[in-house]
C-alpha cells in the first residue's frame, strides 16, 4: 500500500477500475465525488476491509472543501438555533481532529466576540459560551482547546489594538480551531489510499449503470485523454455536495433529496493592515462575520447569499466585496479598502433545501438516502462532521452487503503524517540544521505535511534548488511543487497553485510569477510536451484574470458571465 499519490498511482488506479468489467472483479464501494466528504468516505470504507475506489471529475477538493472558511467549529449560532446536538457533534469531531487524526493540520485560534451592550449582553453570550465550552468537554472526546475568558475594553485593546474603542464595551475570549480546507481532502485521499482504495482525479460520471432498477456501477470518462470506461462495483455513493441533484437525476426523477447552493465569498488580506493576536467574530443583520488569522494573512468572511447559477465557478461580485468590507470596517480604527485586499475566494453551500426561503435558516445537518437500490446518497451536513457524515454513508452502503462488515474505526486513524508530529516537531530544529534551511520553513513544512515534511526536505538533497522559494510566494518552497505532483496527485498548475499551496489567494498578484515555474517543475514530471507547458500557463493566467474582471461586477449575474470567459484546463497533450 502506499500514500502517495503519484501519476504511477493514477494510471494503476484506472487500470483497477477497467478491470471491473471482468466477472466477479467488481468494486465493493464507488464513491462519486472528491470533496471531504466523498475522501472521508473512501478512508471509512477502506479501514473497514472493503474494496474502494474514489473519483472526482476535477481536483481533489476544487468545488466546496476548497472554499470554506477552513474553521473547525462547533457553530455558536446553532446555540441560537437550540440545535445543541449538531453543535456537540460537530464540537467532539473538533476534538478529534485536533488530538488524534489530523493534529499536524488543525490549530486552535482563539477569536474575540465583542460586547456592545452593557449587562445583559456579557450575560447572555457568557452562558452561550459556557454552554459551548460545556458541550466540547462532554462530548467524550476533551475539547481540545482552551476555555473562554471574559476581557473588559483595555483587555480588548491589548489583545486587538486596531479596534476602535468606541466599537465595543469589551469582549469575550473564545477558542475554536482552524484546518487547510484542501490540504485536509488531499491527506483523507492519501491515507485512504494507503489502506487500499483506489482513487482517480480528473474523471467524472457520464452515466450510472443499471440492471433493472439496481445501480451498479457507472460509466466514466478520463478528462486528460478523453477515454471512456465503465467501473463496477457492489455499492456506489455520491457524494457530490452541490451537484446532488443533478447526480440523483441520472437516476430517478424521484430524488429523496433536495439541495440548495448558498454562496459564501471570503477576502483575504496581509496580517499587517491591522494590529490583533486575536481573530474577530462579529454579528450581522444575517448572520455572522469572522475575521480569521491565517499566518501572514487575515481571511474575512463570510456572506449567505442564495445561488442559482452554473456551480463549476461560483464568483464574487463588487457587492459582496463592498459588503464584508463595509462590516468589518464598523470596528476596526483604520478602515480596510480594496487596495488591501491581497485575495478574493467563493464556494457553494450544499444546503438541504426546505420551507425556509432564506439559506441562512436552511439545516446544516446531514441526509443519507438510498434513492434506488445500489445507490446512496448522502448531503448537506458542515466540513467539521465530514467524518460522521463518511461513517453514515457507508453504514448504509454495507447494509445491503450479504457479509457481515467491520463498524467505522476512523475515530482511531490518524491521517498520514499524524503519526509521530510532535516528536519530529520538538527536533525541528535539528532537522533545520540537516537540511541547511531556516528552522521557519522546516515549522512551515511540518504545519502543512506533519511528520512527512522529511519527504519534502529529501528533495532538497537531490535538488538544492528546490529550496529557492516560488516567485511572489515567499512561503513556499519550489520542492511543494514538485511534491504536490509525484505524492499529492496535482495533475495541473492550477492544481497547485488553488490547492496544494494557497498562492492564488495569499500571493499579491495571485500566482502569476510563479504559474511559469511551477509548470517547468511539473513537465517532465507530468511528460508535458513544450505545448501543453504554454497552455498550462496560459490557462492560469486567464483564470486569474477572469477572476478578477468577475470582482468588478455589480451582480452574481455580471459575474459569473466574466469568471467563464475563462474555461476549464484544457485536456493534456
Amino acid at each position: 500500500m502506499t500514500a502517495q499519490l503519484s501519476p504511477e498511482y493514477r494510471k494503476a488506479s484506472l487500470a483497477r477500475f477497467r478491470a471491473t468489467a471482468e466477472r466477479g472483479r467488481e468494486l465493493d464501494v464507488l464513491i462519486v465525488g472528491g470533496g471531504v466528504v466523498g475522501a472521508g468516505s473512501a478512508l471509512d470504507a477502506a479501514t473497514r476491509g472493503l474494496e474502494v475506489g474514489i473519483v472526482e471529475t476535477r481536483d481533489w477538493a476544487s468545488g466546496t472543501s476548497s472554499r470554506s472558511s477552513k474553521l473547525l467549529h462547533g457553530g455558536l449560532r446553532y446555540l441560537e438555533m437550540l440545535d445543541f446536538r449538531l453543535v456537540q457533534e460537530a464540537l467532539e469531531e473538533r476534538g478529534l481532529l485536533l488530538q488524534r487524526i489530523a493534529p499536524h493540520l488543525a490549530r486552535p485560534v482563539p477569536f474575540l466576540y465583542p460586547l456592545k451592550h452593557r449587562f445583559w449582553e456579557r450575560v447572555y453570550v457568557g452562558l452561550g459560551l459556557i454552554l459551548y465550552d460545556t458541550l466540547g468537554l462532554t462530548s467524550g472526546r476533551g475539547n481540545g482547546v482552551p476555555i473562554h475568558k471574559h476581557l473588559f475594553r483595555r483587555g480588548t485593546l491589548r489583545a486587538a489594538p486596531s479596534l476602535r474603542s468606541d466599537a465595543m464595551i469589551g469582549s469575550i475570549r473564545y477558542y475554536d480551531a482552524q484546518i487547510d480546507d484542501a490540504r485536509m481532502v488531499a491527506t483523507l485521499v492519501r491515507t485512504a489510499a494507503q489502506y487500499g482504495a483506489h482513487a482517480a482525479n480528473r474523471v467524472t460520471v457520464v452515466d450510472f449503470l443499471r440492471e433493472g432498477e439496481r445501480v451498479v456501477g457507472a460509466r466514466m470518462k478520463d478528462q486528460e485523454d478523453g477515454s471512456e470506461f465503465e467501473v463496477r462495483a457492489r455499492q456506489v455513493i455520491n457524494a457530490t455536495g452541490v451537484w446532488t441533484d443533478e447526480t440523483q437525476a441520472m437516476v430517478t426523477d424521484r430524488g429523496q433529496l433536495k439541495v440548495r447552493a448558498s454562496k459564501g465569498i471570503h477576502l483575504v488580506v496581509p496580517r499587517d493592515r491591522f494590529q490583533s493576536t486575536v481573530g474577530l467574530i462579529l454579528r450581522t443583520e444575517k448572520s455572522v462575520l469572522f475575521v480569521i488569522p491565517w499566518g501572514r494573512h487575515w481571511i474575512i468572511g463570510t456572506t449567505d447569499t442564495e445561488w442559482n447559477l452554473k456551480k463549476a465557478h461560483p464568483a464574487a461580485s463588487s457587492t459582496d466585496i463592498d459588503y464584508l468590507l463595509e462590516h468589518v470596517n464598523k470596528v476596526l480604527k483604520r478602515p480596510l479598502t480594496r487596495e488591501d485586499v491581497e485575495g478574493v475566494y467563493a464556494g457553494l453551500r450544499p444546503l438541504l433545501a426546505g420551507e425556509s426561503e432564506s439559506t441562512t435558516k436552511l439545516s446544516r445537518e446531514h441526509v443519507v438516502a438510498h434513492p434506488v437500490p445500489g445507490l446512496v446518497m448522502i448531503a448537506g451536513g458542515k466540513f467539521t462532521t465530514y467524518r460522521v457524515m463518511a461513517k453514515d454513508a457507508v453504514d448504509e452502503a454495507t447494509r445491503a452487503m450479504d457479509e457481515k462488515v467491520p463498524a467505522s474505526c476512523t475515530d482511531r486513524v490518524p491521517l498520514v503524517g499524524a503519526e509521530g508530529f510532535r516528536a519530529v516537531w520538538n527536533r525541528r530544529h535539528r532537522l533545520a540544521d540537516k537540511a541547511g534551511v531556516h528552522v521557519a520553513r522546516v515549522e512551515h513544512l511540518l504545519n502543512r505535511f506533519g511528520s512527512l515534511a522529511g519527504e519534502v526536505l529529501d528533495l532538497l538533497k537531490e535538488r538544492p534548488e528546490l529550496a529557492e522559494p516560488l516567485p511572489g510566494a515567499d512561503d513556499y518552497l519550489r520542492a511543494e511543487a514538485v511534491y504536490a505532483t509525484t505524492h499529492e496527485g496535482a495533475r495541473h498548475v492550477e492544481d497547485v497553485l488553488t490547492r496544494r499551496t494557497r498562492i492564488s489567494i495569499e500571493a499579491w498578484d495571485r500566482g502569476v510569477s510563479a504559474a511559469p515555474v511551477v509548470a517547468d517543475l511539473m513537465a517532465p514530471l507530468l511528460g508535458w510536451s513544450q505545448t501543453q507547458r504554454d497552455n498550462e500557463v496560459a490557462h492560469y493566467l486567464a483564470r486569474v484574470e477572469a477572476e478578477r474582471l468577475s470582482q468588478q461586477q455589480p451582480d452574481d449575474e455580471s459575474a459569473e458571465a466574466a469568471r467563464m470567459g475563462a474555461s476549464d484546463i484544457v485536456p493534456v497533450k
